[in-house]
């Protein structure tokens, strides 16, 4: 265990020098671990170039199912803890920009209000392929993901959470589409435009505007979605956003138009089918809860409030 452990500290910050740092142990004890792990199985794990390390082949194919163990292990001390009663530990989750807005927030400030010991630890992904993919691998336990269709998979168990349609945050000072709260995409013509990267559901729609003859102009392309409310508050432009940018847009003083016809990005949760620590178990619960009140059309500033 504390072989595959040291493994997975090098692979995860990407040498031995970070990693030995991360683990709070002398580097050579740390290199001497991972030879002893490489002797027991007989191959290289690693390339060693100068100081920077690759994996190899067999690393590669080592480094899901360490990952598996791992989580496995933690899932057990998990288990025997809540016996215990005892509630700590970590969580480790991944998300999409948009959704680790919102539902994401909403669900953790849930989570931490039943479960204020256990630690969380969100990545961040761009795509519902690196979410997928981090799960499957055991890199995470958590994912929450937003798509154009509705997300399914046989890999990974899935619970749809909501859907956002996309809004137009609009750009301060320029006086575009005063006293209007819906715009139709042929309204955006002449108007220029912050865009996310190809792939996007935003960016998506953005083309097919323009592939319909609409004559906007993409500004903008930027990778990083906190980038994109500075940008439009600084009057660079316009922004196509799901509608959970909607309050952070508000409390910056800008307007939100909704767009006709709505095109909405479909939330879910996912994550491992079998082996699932009672920390991410209690985190499923919230998601649950979460989706059944937007079932029920409530959300969790609407909940009724006990007398």
């Amino acid at each position: 265990m504390r072989q595959l452990t040291y493994f997975l500290a090098v692979v995860e910050h990407g040498g031995f020098t970070r990693a030995a740092e991360h683990l709070i142990i002398a580097q050579p004890s740390l290199s001497q671990t991972i030879k002893g792990l490489e002797r027991e199985l007989g191959v290289s794990l690693f390339h060693r170039i100068g100081r920077r390390v690759v994996l190899s082949e067999a690393g590669h194919e080592l480094l899901g199912p360490a990952r598996l163990v791992v989580r496995d292990l933690e899932a057990a001390r998990s288990a025997v803890d809540n016996v215990r009663g005892v509630r700590s530990g970590r969580l480790d989750m991944i998300a999409m920009p948009s959704p680790g807005i919102e539902p994401l927030t909403s669900m953790i400030a849930a989570y931490a209000r039943t479960h204020p010991a256990v630690t969380l630890n969100v990545d961040a992904a761009f795509t519902a392929e690196e979410v997928l993919n981090s799960v499957r691998t055991g890199g995470a336990e958590i994912g929450i993901l937003g798509t154009k269709a509705p997300f399914r998979s046989g890999d990974v168990e899935v619970l749809h959470l909501e859907q956002q349609p996309l809004v137009l945050i609009a750009a301060p000072g320029t006086g575009a589409f005063d006293g209007a709260d819906t715009i139709h995409r042929q309204d955006l013509a002449g108007h220029r435009i912050v865009a996310s990267q190809r792939g996007s559901l935003m960016r998506l729609m953005v083309d097919d505007t323009l592939a319909h003859g609409v004559p906007l102009q993409i500004v903008a392309e930027v990778a990083h979605r906190t980038s994109v409310l500075p940008l439009v508050l600084a009057g660079v432009g316009h922004a196509v956003m799901p509608s959970s940018w909607t309050p952070l847009a508000h409390q910056a003083g800008l307007r939100v138009l909704q767009i006709s016809p709505t095109t909405p990005l479909h939330v879910a949760v996912i994550s491992r089918p079998e082996h699932v620590t009672p920390a991410a178990r209690a985190f499923l619960e919230v998601a649950e809860e979460h989706a059944a009140r937007v079932r029920g059309g409530r959300t969790p500033d609407s909940e009724p409030t006990e007398q």
